[in-house]
């Protein structure tokens, strides 16, 4: 039986392709638990400076598979209770990796594949790929990606597509937000590098930390604290070895030593 996930290292670069092509890259509690693993190895790893998450065959992921559904709706609900953490733990993983990922979209995404590309920090798309919150027409709801699918679209696209679980395309996805970019099949990997040569440019502790930051400051709460740690994470950053490095290169025009990593 072949792997559920295909782990695929190049240099700085690593590339997990969800790699179950016959039923769509449908999530099953096998490739939950290998795309959490890997993960969260890549981001204990320093060798990785930047995910890029993909599909094997024509979808990017079905979202939940309708067997292992099945199965799950015989099981008792702690059982279910557990398997929906799981995933719940996925999400979470990607969302907060700490390096900069991308969604390489090239064929359709449903339920928990949507939550997928909301959670990575770059998502670009083919014109051709569809995408639907879809779990209302089972009389479920899409709980364990909601907060990522609500910060990617916003609260008021949220409650239209959770519940009336209709399908929208990528000039859609576009405009809400779940996509930054839409290129043609062909121009997709071109899309894809481009993004890669900026995030490989950029310091790989500054680009790590990005998400944190944005996150910190999008949860409000205590003004004085956030700018206090917003100060000290500024501090931090300029008396670094990369901070310094960055500010070096930059005063006597070259280019920063991680760049010819």
């Amino acid at each position: 039986m072949a792997e559920p996930l295909l782990i695929q290292p190049a240099g700085p670069v690593l590339r997990l392709r969800l790699n179950r092509p016959q039923l769509h890259n449908a999530f099953d509690a096998g490739l939950i638990a290998a795309l959490t693993s890997a993960l969260e190895a890549a981001g204990r790893d320093p060798a990785v400076r930047v995910v890029v998450l993909e599909g094997e065959g024509p979808s990017f992921s079905a979202g939940a598979d309708l067997q292992w559904m099945r199965g799950m709706a015989a099981a008792s609900e702690e059982q279910n209770r557990q398997d929906a953490l799981a995933l719940a733990r996925l999400m979470r993983t990607l969302d907060e990796l700490p390096r900069p990922t991308i969604a390489r979209v090239h064929g359709a995404a449903y339920g928990g594949g949507v939550g997928l590309v909301a959670c990575c920090d770059i998502a670009i798309g083919v014109p051709q790929a569809r995408f639907g919150l879809t779990e209302a027409r089972l009389g479920l709801l899409p709980a364990g990606i909601s907060p990522y699918v609500v910060a990617a679209i916003g609260p008021r696209q949220a409650r239209r597509w959770f519940a009336t679980a209709g399908t929208f395309d990528a000039a859609q996805a576009l405009a809400m937000g779940l996509l930054h970019e839409v290129a043609e099949p062909e121009a997709l990997d071109a899309a894809v590098q481009r993004q890669l040569d900026l995030l490989l440019r950029a310091g790989p502790q500054a680009a790590a930390a990005a998400k944190a930051l944005v996150r910190q400051g999008c949860a409000g709460g205590d003004r004085d604290a956030l700018d206090a740690a917003n100060a000290a994470l500024i501090a931090r950053l300029r008396v670094s070895p990369e901070g310094q490095e960055g500010m070096a290169a930059f005063l006597d025009k070259r280019a920063p030593a991680w760049t010819t990593e």
